[in-house]
């Protein structure tokens, strides 16, 4: 047995040497950059940095943003997948064609995603003219705060296929003998989904939440190619923020800013983890 795992190490060894080297070490090494002052020397200044960043207005604001487009972006696309997810489970015929089309803006290159929702947001494109239609008047989707509009839209519509899929695989596995059961019992559709769905999927749930929660803090090249490295101060992000610094060639706000943001996520998604186990532990207890 002792010799089975030693030689389960050795395969080990040279993923855990690529970690350590390519991830553990920059990232330890970025830490104590952003105690520093940026000179050869590479003075240690404590919390200097971290004082003057979180007093910039530009990092508060990209900050602000950054949170708001979060909380538009992921809970809108972790609700809609999970309905999603589960009309596709009761469809029988043509759920596997749905499934690869609801997939292909995920795998689409960013870049021609956005050359699309250019035309349809541009002032005299099809969103516009339907505006018009309507006897409203036409909006510039592309500046001002009407372009989170757009930055939303272009989120959910290609990280939906993505959740959809890990929706419907989590609820594949349930065994379809409770739906029957409970289709006896006179359960309608809306009382399976809340009593035998949902509980079922619940780390599914935590997960979707997550993963579409860490996409949405990263929300830049869409902002970057339709606004530049300054766009409107209403979609400036935090992302925004530490490339115009790394381009001023100012390593101590990046660091100092990337770690910030890591210790705000760190927080947030350990307050997640929190609220998963105790609604896991009220299902258990059930």
């Amino acid at each position: 047995m002792f010799q089975h795992k030693k030689s389960l190490l050795l395969f080990l060894i040279p993923g855990l040497l690529g970690v350590l080297l390519f991830y553990v070490v920059p990232f330890l090494g970025g830490a104590y950059y952003s105690f520093t002052d940026g000179r050869a020397q590479a003075g240690f200044v404590g919390f200097t940095n971290y004082a003057a960043v979180w007093e910039n207005p530009m990092f508060q604001l990209g900050l602000k943003n950054s949170l708001i487009l979060s909380l538009l972006c992921a809970p809108t696309v972790w609700l809609l997948s999970f309905v999603i997810a589960e009309l596709l489970r009761k469809l029988s015929s043509g759920a596997k064609t749905l499934r690869s089309m609801i997939l292909l803006p995920y795998i689409m290159p960013s870049s021609a995603i956005i050359l699309i929702w250019l035309l349809l947001f541009d002032y005299g494109g099809p969103i516009n003219r339907l505006v018009s239609v309507l006897g409203l008047e036409r909006i510039d989707f592309l500046s001002g705060q009407a372009l989170r509009l757009p930055v939303v839209l272009l989120f959910i519509w290609k990280n939906l296929g993505f959740a959809v899929i890990i929706f419907l695989s989590a609820m594949q596995a349930i065994p379809q003998a409770y739906y029957e059961f409970a289709t006896l019992e006179g359960a309608g559709f809306f009382r399976q989904l809340i009593s035998i769905t949902l509980p079922s999927v619940l780390p599914t749930c935590f997960l979707v939440i997550i993963l579409e929660w860490i996409s949405a803090f990263k929300i830049f090249k869409e902002i970057y190619f339709i606004g530049g490295a300054y766009p409107d101060f209403e979609v400036y992000t935090l992302q925004n923020y530490m490339n115009n610094m790394y381009g001023n060639l100012n390593y101590q706000n990046v660091t100092t800013a990337a770690y910030t943001f890591a210790l705000i996520l760190f927080v947030l998604f350990g307050m997640l983890f929190c609220v998963q186990k105790i609604a896991t532990g009220a299902v258990e207890g059930e």
